[in-house]
């Protein structure tokens, strides 16, 4: 594999234009770039939406029918843990103290995914090398899906545009029981990262623990109190397909729509433009003028403005995202949106059904 850098050439320091754009845009209104009081709401009521219900499955009162509709909620909560709270505070953007992020960050632990393993794979690997494929493992080869033209082209993929949504409903569960576990073996024998550090350390029994008090207290304990097991093991199941629907599918409609580009790292290890400029290429952003989406997704339909902002929390996102589209353009810089969910997802299948169907670029 070969290592991929950046010419950093762009138009006329289109990074530092833009930077002390949104800079003066905090400093003129005079709040920090980190998370603020709606931020806090929301945290509240996204932790609330996967553990008011669990407490309320516990007290074994409920029907089996509304035992269900408790899993559904929690797996709602888990997208939205997952899409605010733990993205916000691994990236150092929930908080501008570095225990509170840390504490938040470990909320992805608590839902039983390895916060290490997500910082590797996602800050170091995606928003470093963002559509590469080899080197993002957002757009690997997976076992049944094609997410880059430049992937390994099996004739089944000629149908993933039909069955994709139903894998997604399955990702979470993957992660939890094979991709984490993957990554443990991965990332240590990496040069990501130093060896020495203490998350590096004790990543491996972290995340081993982290998986055995998930099973306990979301499968064992629920058993335990009383409720039929066909229902706790298929409430599990049912949450997860939720949470795994709603976590990929917006995740999904960043990069792999019709707009962004994509490299192969096995061929090239030179990629024109600065990380900024490869960034504005790579990235797309949806639905952009509707609120409902944006907090529940976290800010990550400005996906644009996240992937050049990474450290500014995504309730500041609808503001700066006006100086971050005026200055693309005024630099003759691509800035990728769709204005409406639907049609990103539309773009989003398109796109799936073109990389099933294209030999190898």
């Amino acid at each position: 594999m070969n290592k991929v850098n950046f010419s950093n050439i762009e138009p006329k320091d289109f990074s530092k234009v833009i930077h002390k754009r949104v800079n003066q845009y905090f400093k003129d209104k005079g709040i920090s770039k980190t998370g603020n009081f709606h931020m806090y709401l929301k945290t509240a009521m996204m932790l609330s939406l996967y553990f008011v219900p669990y407490v309320i499955l516990l007290l074994n009162i409920l029907p089996i029918w509304a035992m269900f509709v408790m899993y559904a909620i929690m797996g709602v909560g888990i997208s939205g843990i997952g899409l605010s709270i733990m993205h916000d505070s691994n990236h150092e953007a929930f908080s501008d103290k570095k225990w509170v992020n840390k504490l938040f960050g470990y909320s992805m632990n608590v839902i039983g995914f390895s916060a290490y393993n997500w910082k590797m794979q996602h800050n170091v690997l995606h928003h470093t090398y963002t559509n590469v494929y080899g080197l993002d493992e957002d757009i690997h080869d997976k076992p049944f899906i094609r997410l880059s033209p430049h992937g390994i082209l099996k004739k089944h993929h000629r149908y993933q545009h039909l069955y994709a949504p139903l894998l997604y409903c399955f990702s979470t569960i993957s992660w939890f029981f094979i991709k984490d576990i993957k990554q443990l073996s991965v990332y240590k024998n990496s040069k990501l990262t130093s060896k020495n550090t203490t998350e590096a350390i004790y990543n491996t029994p972290i995340t081993i623990l982290t998986k055995i008090v998930l099973l306990f207290y979301i499968i064992a304990l629920p058993i335990m109190i009383g409720l039929p097991v066909w229902v706790v093991i298929t409430g599990f199941v049912l949450m997860h397909m939720i949470g795994g629907l709603l976590i990929t599918t917006i995740f999904q409609l960043a990069h792999v729509v019709e707009g962004p580009e994509h490299h192969d790292a096995h061929k090239t290890d030179m990629i024109e433009g600065s990380r900024a400029v490869h960034q504005l290429k790579t990235t797309a952003n949806f639905a952009m003028k509707n609120p409902l989406v944006t907090w529940f997704a976290g800010g990550l339909n400005f996906q644009i403005e996240h992937h050049l902002f990474p450290t500014i929390c995504h309730v500041h996102y609808t503001k700066i995202s006006k100086i971050v589209k005026e200055t693309a353009q005024e630099f003759g810089l691509p800035y990728y949106h769709q204005p409406k969910m639907w049609k990103a997802v539309v773009s989003h299948l398109k796109m799936l059904k073109q990389f099933g169907n294209m030999k190898a670029a």
